[in-house]
């Protein structure tokens, strides 16, 4: 399976594109922004994206999904309870003081329990709301990596004081549907760098629990 990591944006959220190598297909996760150099990628894999999936909708994470839409054809996949948190686009642009980027219609609810497959591999979807109501992550058990959006960082935890974030549902996502996976599993966080659901477990004061 190829996985390339791809940090978009000035917030440099991490963008990551899972190809097939057999199939030639893509799921990309996350094109917060520079569409340009996530294309550049898929041309030189020669991959056809099958699908556009976002970890919930804030501007760094969903900003370029329209871009990369008209580009690909490829539905995109978010969870419905971000859908309000996503009409907001343009108030988020002022948060951060960029121009507003184009939205496009959501095609597929990313719920609970649902997968998407790519090749041999399936992406099982985990509703873990906290940062966002409708955040999820992505569980794919034959690569052994956890997609954690922005629930879970290494040492850290999603911030729960923007619109729709709550610090109890967050940890408890969290201890509920992250901490029981395998202690060797990777996990991609939506910003810096790659840790492990047992060095978190360990090492993470957000979840030492008294």
């Amino acid at each position: 399976m190829i996985h390339e990591i791809l940090p978009v944006g000035p917030l440099q959220c991490n963008c990551s594109i899972f190809g097939d190598e057999a199939a030639r297909e893509a799921i990309v996760i996350d094109p917060g922004d520079d569409i340009d150099d996530i294309l550049a990628i898929l041309r030189k894999h020669e991959l056809k994206v099958k699908a556009i999936v976002i970890t919930h909708a804030h501007i760094d994470h969903i900003g370029g999904a329209a871009k990369l839409k008209a580009a690909t054809g490829a539905p995109v996949w978010m969870n419905p309870a971000d859908q309000e948190l996503y009409d907001a686009l343009d108030m988020q642009a002022t948060w951060l003081g960029i121009r507003p980027p184009p939205r496009t219609e959501i095609d597929q609810d990313a719920r609970e329990a649902l997968s998407l497959v790519l090749g041999d591999a399936q992406f099982q979807i985990r509703h873990t709301p906290g940062h966002t109501q409708g955040s999820i992550s992505l569980w794919i058990p034959e690569e052994n990596k956890l997609i954690a959006g922005d629930t879970l960082f290494r040492d850290s935890i999603g911030r729960t004081d923007l619109p729709g974030g709550n610090t109890r549902q967050i940890l408890t996502s969290i201890h509920e549907k992250l901490m029981p996976l395998p202690e060797e599993a990777v996990v991609i966080p939506g910003h810096g760098p790659n840790t492990t659901i047992g060095r978190e477990k360990e090492r993470n004061p957000f979840l030492q629990r008294p």
